[in-house]
């Protein structure tokens, strides 16, 4: 666990250990020149000029702007990391490549073809994800989609390795996933998944059913969302459910309008706003000295090296735990961290579930009448961890593995100064931090004082 003390420092650490500018023809400017050149309209032949580094920091800015990271114009460990990861071939300057702006089908009838298939599975299973992709915008939509067996479709569909036919190649494994062309005469609504990836219907390798989805948004017209949350986020992610967030419902709608018929879906929720002034925190733990803040459906994860925190949903990392988590706490000894969600919690090795959970939190001796647990923090001085919920709270011995005697005790009697409810709780040198609302409260756990309140999201230095 942790406290404000430790976070900030955390932060510090991370703003003075960011790499300077890359040296000109390394490695990774080779690579930022590549993407910023497929995703930011960088000019071909302007490396190597005058002011040639600074035609790169303004694109490198433009693209950290994009992705809601700290602008710096420089290649640091953050920039560099999401330059990795694998994404949609489409850039994300809509207007470069292929995007104006409005461009969709003149009719709400929009026929398909898939003409081959990935041998990763079935016919069956593709022509699934395809039909199930389509649903999705249909849904929200007047569109409706009409599959073709043979001749031309407004919506093409092949998988094809490297250079496949539109000048447009893929690059190997888990890099470009796939790309689709917008609306339009020939190529134009045309849909490629890049056959060197692994195509399957769960949460391992990549999931054709969101990657279809996202690349049939643009095939309708859609350019990509600077939303986490949004499915129209050029970044892949795992999630399960259904996949369109507000941000995407607004979108396709402003193109195509509503479903006439008013079906109601629910949209996926919104990426919170780590500086959002009336932030909450859901949770907190320590994960092998990563700092894993949950909120909603997603979760921020902190290293002394990295510059920004990272957002990433809940599902994406550990799709077999609830997406709302209650409480968290990790036991460095036993390399484990328990995660509360309901009358339940699950043990994680790592990004592992550990055999045997989920198990009720009643198992630890709670009483029955406790249904959810607001807050846990092991406190490694004593090898206690403390359980809040409502005004009360537990101490738990882990090496015993049994409740203390003498407890539930009163939050407020026991920590005066906090109030009497936690939403969050870390522990780090003797030190406590207590979140509630949009408070945080550093309490010493030897002088059992409040010594400084601020704001949650001081950790992210907003």
């Amino acid at each position: 666990m942790e406290i404000s003390v430790i976070f900030v420092l955390l932060v510090t650490v991370a703003h003075s250990s960011a790499k300077p500018f890359t040296a000109e023809g390394s490695d990774e400017w080779l690579l930022a020149e590549r993407y910023l050149r497929r995703y930011y309209g960088l000019q071909a032949g302007l490396l190597g000029k005058a002011k040639s580094s600074d035609i790169m920091a303004d694109k490198i800015r433009e693209m950290q702007s994009f992705f809601r990271l700290e602008v710096t114009g420089k290649l640091d460990d953050n920039t560099l990391d999401l330059m990795n990861m694998a994404r949609c071939g489409v850039p994300d300057v809509a207007e470069y490549n292929h995007f104006p702006r409005d461009i969709k089908w003149d009719s709400n009838l929009v026929t398909f073809r898939i003409t081959n298939y990935t041998p990763d599975l079935d016919k069956d299973d593709v022509d699934r994800a395809v039909h199930n992709a389509l649903k999705v915008w249909s849904d929200v939509t007047p569109l409706k989609f009409k599959k073709l067996h043979e001749g031309n479709a407004d919506i093409m569909i092949s998988f094809g390795r490297r250079e496949h036919g539109d000048f447009n190649p893929f690059d190997g494994p888990e890099g470009l996933l796939a790309h689709a062309y917008p609306p339009g005469k020939g190529i134009g609504g045309d849909t490629h998944f890049d056959e060197d990836e692994t195509w399957t219907k769960d949460s391992q390798a990549f999931n054709l059913f969101l990657v279809a989805t996202h690349e049939f948004g643009h095939a309708l017209g859609m350019a990509h969302s600077s939303d986490p949350g949004a499915l129209m986020f050029p970044v892949y992610s795992y999630s399960r459910g259904f996949p369109l967030s507000d941000d995407d419902i607004k979108g396709i709608q402003s193109l195509y309008g509503p479903n006439p018929d008013h079906r109601k879906v629910k949209p996926k929720p919104i990426a919170p706003n780590k500086c959002d002034p009336m932030l909450t925190f859901d949770a907190m733990t320590e994960l092998r000295g990563e700092i894993i803040i949950f909120k909603d459906s997603f979760y921020w994860r902190l290293h002394p090296q990295m510059v920004e925190p990272e957002q990433t949903p809940i599902k994406t990392t550990w799709p077999y735990i609830p997406k709302k988590v209650d409480a968290a706490y990790e036991n460095p000894e036993k390399d484990i961290v328990i995660i509360f969600s309901g009358i339940k919690m699950w043990a994680l090795n790592g990004y592992t579930l550990v055999e045997g959970y989920p198990k009720y939190i009643h198992k630890l001796g709670l009483p029955k009448s406790i249904r959810k647990i607001d807050a846990a923090v092991y406190i490694r001085d004593t090898g206690k961890t403390l359980l809040f919920a409502d005004e009360d709270y537990w101490s738990y011995d882990e090496q015993k593995g049994i409740m203390d005697s003498g407890y539930p005790r009163s939050i407020e009697d026991n920590f005066p100064g906090i109030g009497d409810e936690v939403d969050a709780a870390a522990y780090h040198y003797g030190y406590l931090s207590f979140y509630h609302e949009q408070t945080q409260f550093e309490y010493s756990f030897s002088s059992r004082k409040v010594i400084r309140i601020q704001r949650v999201n001081s950790i992210f230095n907003c």
